[in-house]
């Protein structure tokens, strides 16, 4: 069975000797908690995202091109055309998702 290396920081270079106590672990779980929360904390406080591109709302409805062009066409999803683009209101499709729940 191999040792097991614990590197302090990206500087320093593991050696042969350096084994992983428990302390050593309980640090780099902590560590690695304290990161993880920051990084959530720092995702969930960006707003969400109000207007869409084609491929994102593909992409979120899983459907292809010629499906979002059909629901487009038909009314059932309202967009808006600026230039060459078309932009969907994130708050719009959820609505429409929502108003045509079947119910089970």
């Amino acid at each position: 069975m191999g040792k097991l290396l614990y590197v302090m920081d990206s500087q320093q270079k593991p050696s042969g000797s350096q084994l992983v106590t428990l302390s050593d672990l309980e640090e780099f779980r902590l560590k690695l908690m304290m990161d993880i929360k920051l990084m959530i904390e720092g995702h969930l406080n960006k707003p969400a995202k109000r207007w869409l591109k084609s491929h994102e709302v593909r992409k979120m409805l899983n459907i292809s091109a010629g499906t979002l062009m059909t629901l487009r066409n038909s009314g059932k999803i309202p967009c808006t055309k600026i230039g060459g683009l078309i932009y969907y209101d994130a708050n719009e499709i959820d609505h429409v998702l929502t108003n045509r729940k079947k119910a089970s």
